[in-house]
């Protein structure tokens, strides 16, 4: 059985943005999920969080927007809920392992399905990695080739 993986906005948008440094990797390895039809398990915390940074960043509404829209319509990812029960799961992974509240969140939906987190937030890797698997783009990527 393939690897679930759990993907922060962080990869996303550094695939989004060729300037960013690590952005081929972060490309690589959605394309490569892409096409092997391996499901991403995200939080729809991930559209928010997406179409604000690129709102910011670009000062574009529109293509954030746009952005926001088609990761929506990506086939291979599995929208998460943030309801009642991820929060408080989230506020707990938050408590004990001392993250932001927007990295808890992607934590405990990795945790919740036991899949892999990837960011490029090397705090939080390091945070989380005594109980769930976390990697950086470059470090997925050796994994699904």
């Amino acid at each position: 059985m393939a690897s679930l993986y759990t993907i922060d906005a962080s990869v996303f948008l550094n695939a989004f943005n060729p300037y960013e440094a690590g952005h081929e990797d972060s490309n690589r390895l959605l394309a490569r999920l892409q096409e092997q039809a391996t499901p991403i398990i995200v939080p729809t915390l991930l559209l928010p969080e997406v179409a604000a940074a690129v709102s910011r960043g670009r000062e574009d509404e529109d293509l954030a927007r746009k952005f926001a829209a088609s990761l929506f319509r990506l086939p291979h990812l599995v929208w998460v809920p943030l309801d009642n029960t991820l929060a408080q799961q989230a506020a707990d992974v938050a408590a004990q392992h001392r993250l932001r509240g927007s990295d808890a969140v992607y934590a405990a939906v990795a945790l919740r399905f036991g899949s892999t987190l990837v960011t490029l937030d090397r705090e939080q890797r390091q945070r989380v990695a005594e109980v769930l698997t976390a990697h950086s783009p470059a470090e997925a990527l050796v994994e699904v080739a």
